[in-house]
């Protein structure tokens, strides 16, 4: 009889107690198919939105990289490449520091970021957040509007230039009404909450959490608001990025703005103004394109030679061959023209049929001449296109339905 594994003690939670130790010392109480449980850790598990730590174990006589840390009730589970250590291995735990500030340059600036929004307006209440990239997002209720976004970005600066520290405490369930939390805590018993206060000690920010902080809050800055989108329910999505990823992503977004600036002989500052004016002549130049494509359609159709088609001698047919920006204008004046069906195709293989007869539809007609030379297409019985493999064949089988052998 195979017995159950023996019950694992509770993970000591080290990056609750020492969130600023980047080393620790842990013994190691299970191992289960590559995962690793140590008595005490400084790996952050993924959870509440936030990644997953990552870093290295030593012991002696071996090393091994820690690819994924999951907590499976009070046990957290550390996934390691090849052999990790044996139970009751004394193990060195090494941060990826990088990584880890990151992740709680994220989080601060989600928790700073959504009390900035509550702040302009209680209704902006947060309904699900996710920092698993450096464009982080809050879907936010109330509908936030740009006002509202200039008015939280102003409200966070003030505070951050004002100052911010972390304060963590945890809690019984009966004493959470002693502190202004923005969202109830999703866990029962006593529960971990994260404060921030300012410099006058009063909490700027209150909020149930077991992620991992910042202990100042400037360390987050700058945290800037990239975007917004409406979501269904009546949310709004806030794309924000924070800290170190933010300066990176605006300093390379502003060295790309100077490239395009100098390519127009102008700063900076009036690279919007060159960009619309720029736009708008394009548009301008487009739309005499346009006119200049349909004029040229117009003659191709007012040029060509008219059969009548054996099945119905008071509608005719023609075929031309145009290039490929004419041929959309082509198709579109030719399907207004009464008694007539035209059939297009241009030196790359694109096709078409206009049709003004009813008892002559576009679709089927492309698509009988689609079998003989190759390629897909469709459309409305006034207008098909597609595209021919073998243009040769395709306009064989043309001519031959305009003059079929008797």
């Amino acid at each position: 009889m195979t017995l159950p594994p023996a019950p694992v003690p509770p993970t000591e939670r080290l990056y609750w107690t020492r969130p600023e130790d980047r080393t620790f010392t842990a013994r190691v109480m299970a191992v289960r198919e590559g995962r690793v449980a140590l008595d005490g850790t400084l790996f952050y598990p993924e959870g509440g939105g936030q990644p997953c730590d990552a870093g290295t174990l030593a012991w002696e006589g071996g090393t091994a990289s820690v690819t994924d840390v999951q907590k499976d009730g009070q046990v957290i589970w550390h996934a390691v490449t090849g052999d990790g250590p044996p139970v009751g291995a004394q193990v060195t735990g090494t941060l990826d520091w990088a990584r880890r500030y990151r992740h709680s340059q994220r989080h601060t600036g989600e928790h700073l970021l959504a009390q900035a929004f509550h702040r302009v307006s209680p209704a902006f209440a947060v309904r699900a957040v996710s920092m698993r990239g450096p464009e982080c997002t809050l879907d936010l209720a109330g509908q936030p509007g740009a006002s509202h976004v200039a008015a939280a970005q102003a409200t966070l600066m003030e505070a951050l230039r004002d100052g911010l520290t972390l304060e963590t405490t945890m809690v019984p369930a009966a004493g959470l009404g002693a502190f202004p939390l923005r969202r109830p805590p999703q866990v029962d018993g006593t529960v971990r909450v994260v404060l921030y206060r300012d410099a006058a000690g009063e909490v700027w920010e209150a909020s149930a959490c077991g992620g991992t902080h910042l202990q100042a809050g400037a360390q987050v800055a700058p945290v800037v608001v990239l975007k917004t989108e409406r979501l269904k329910g009546d949310l709004t999505r806030v794309t924000f990025m924070a800290g170190e990823e933010a300066t990176l992503r605006l300093s390379g977004v502003y060295a790309d703005a100077q490239a395009l600036a100098r390519t127009f002989s102008v700063g900076v500052e009036r690279l919007p103004e060159r960009v619309t004016d720029q736009a708008a002549q394009v548009q301008a130049l487009t739309a005499d394109v346009a006119a200049l494509q349909r004029r040229v359609a117009a003659l191709h159709l007012e040029r060509a030679g008219w059969t009548p088609l054996p099945d119905a001698t008071d509608v005719h047919g023609t075929l031309l061959q145009v290039e490929d920006d004419v041929l959309p204008a082509l198709l579109d004046l030719a399907s207004r023209e009464a008694g007539r069906v035209t059939v297009a195709v241009s030196p790359n293989g694109r096709a078409g049929v206009a049709s003004g007869s009813g008892a002559h539809p576009a679709g089927p007609l492309l698509k009988a001449f689609l079998t003989a030379g190759g390629g897909r297409g469709g459309g409305r019985p006034e207008l098909a296109q597609g595209q021919t493999e073998r243009p040769e064949d395709f306009m064989h089988a043309v001519r031959t339905w305009l003059h079929p052998v008797s």
